[in-house]
This record gives structure tokens, C-alpha cells and sequence, in this order.
């Protein structure tokens, strides 16, 4: 069994109290703290049964490692999920979806930008997000807690060799989408309907060039300003939801 990990937040907290409240072993809680939030907050967690510790802004500092916990951590046990991508696909297709929708991060390692990157896939629903070992940030408390959530419900698989998983997912008749400030055409000029891997590189170097030349295509997401490109995680927000209007 993996060792118990720290999560923290308002949001993280409480996806967790709502999809897995029996994998919470304690809620540490800033008493002070008497706000609207904090009472709705805490009247959630007796209902789950969760057990509940008063903890001052010292000690949720030191569990969370940030002072950004709001006044509230929780020490979790890990939540059981698909353990593979490929896994993952298999299920998608048991399960009669035909048009899986991914996002690739390639070189994003700031734990704020992925944490962004995530909530942005739940939010337009998105099966998983894909990133390379080597060229990447893992899920921590930081990432946790920026995607609000959405790292305990977004599966994110850290690959060992991102163009050989890229051929993987074209071998499935997954039509893989690379963005890059050069292409030829934008994202709308590109149907997105069907099942889709959509990738994007780190602001500022973008995709690998390997990782480039393993794409189906390139897309452009058009800037009318005076600035070159967007966050990835913004860039996510736009090139996920343009698939999601495509789709509805």
C-alpha cells in the first residue's frame, strides 16, 4: 500500500470528501477561521464521518508545505485508478466511447501550469492528460491544489518515451494534433469531432521537435495581439473547449 499523502484547499478536500470520503483518515482545520466557507465546509465532512483535528496556521503550513491551504489539509490514503493508459483505453472502448479526447503536455514542469492543465480537463472533460517522465512534473500537493480537484478525478500518466506513445495512441485511429505558432492552419480550421489527441509544448519552447514530427498535424491557435503565445494552460482552456463546442 502507498503511503498516505497530503491534500489541501477547499477544493481538493472537498472533491475528495465527495468521490472517495472513506479514503480520508483525518481533515486538519484552522479553528479561527469561522467563515460561511469553513461552516458549510466542516458540516460536509461530520456528515461524511471524516474525522476532524484542530490544527493552527503553523502546523497546516507544515503538512501542506505552502501557506496557500486556506485552513484546511487532510492526510488521504491513494485512491485505486486505472494504472495504464492503455488500460484506460481499453476501458474507454468497453464502454462504447468512440471518441476519446486527450491532452499531451510535453515539457511542462511547473507544478502551478499542470495543475491549471487539469482543471481545464475536467472541466471539458477530457480522458486524460499524457506527459513524459523525463520532461515533466509530477501530481503534488502544489498541483493538487491549483487543479482543485480535478487531480484526483483526471487520470495523468507520466510516460517513459512520448513519440513512441504518440504512434501507440495513432495505432488506435487516434488523430494526434500538435499546436505550434508556425502551422499552416488554426484550431478551427480543424475537425476535432472524432477521437483526438491534442498536443502542446511549454510556454516559450513549445514541443520537442521530436514530439513535432510525430504529430499528425499542426494547428495554430491565432493571436491578434502583441503578444507571441498563450500559457499552456490557457492554450489547454482553448484548443479542449473548441473540441468540446465541436462535439456538443
Amino acid at each position: 500500500m502507498s503511503s498516505p499523502k497530503v491534500l489541501f484547499g477547499f477544493h481538493a478536500v472537498g472533491v475528495r470528501l465527495k468521490t472517495a470520503p472513506q479514503s480520508i483518515i483525518e481533515i486538519y482545520y484552522e479553528p479561527t477561521r469561522r467563515d460561511a466557507r469553513m461552516r458549510q465546509f466542516l458540516e460536509r465532512a461530520r456528515e461524511a464521518g471524516a474525522r476532524l483535528i484542530e490544527a493552527d496556521g503553523l502546523r497546516l503550513a507544515k503538512l501542506a508545505g505552502s501557506h496557500g491551504h486556506q485552513g484546511v489539509a487532510a492526510r488521504v490514503e491513494a485512491v485505486a485508478q486505472v494504472r495504464t493508459l492503455d488500460e484506460l483505453l481499453d476501458e474507454l472502448e468497453a464502454r462504447g466511447v468512440k471518441n476519446p479526447l486527450l491532452l499531451v503536455l510535453d515539457g511542462v514542469t511547473d507544478p502551478h501550469n499542470l495543475g491549471a492543465c487539469l482543471r481545464v480537463a475536467d472541466g471539458a472533460g477530457a480522458h486524460a492528460v499524457i506527459a513524459p517522465k523525463d520532461h515533466a512534473v509530477g501530481i503534488n500537493a502544489t498541483v493538487a491544489k491549483v487543479a482543485s480537484g480535478a487531480a484526483e478525478t483526471v487520470p495523468y500518466f507520466m510516460v517513459t518515451n512520448l513519440a513512441r506513445t504518440l504512434n501507440e495512441l495513432k495505432e488506435r485511429n487516434i488523430w494526434v494534433i500538435g499546436t505550434s505558432g508556425d502551422a499552416d492552419k488554426t484550431l478551427y480550421q480543424v475537425d476535432l469531432k472524432g477521437p483526438v489527441a491534442l498536443v502542446l509544448g511549454a510556454e516559450g519552447p513549445g514541443m520537442r521537435q521530436l514530439t513535432r514530427k510525430t504529430c499528425d498535424e499542426l494547428v495554430g491557435i491565432p493571436m491578434q495581439g502583441a503578444v507571441e503565445s498563450l500559457n499552456v494552460s490557457v492554450a489547454s482552456a482553448v484548443c479542449l473547449y473548441e473540441a468540446l463546442r465541436q462535439r456538443a
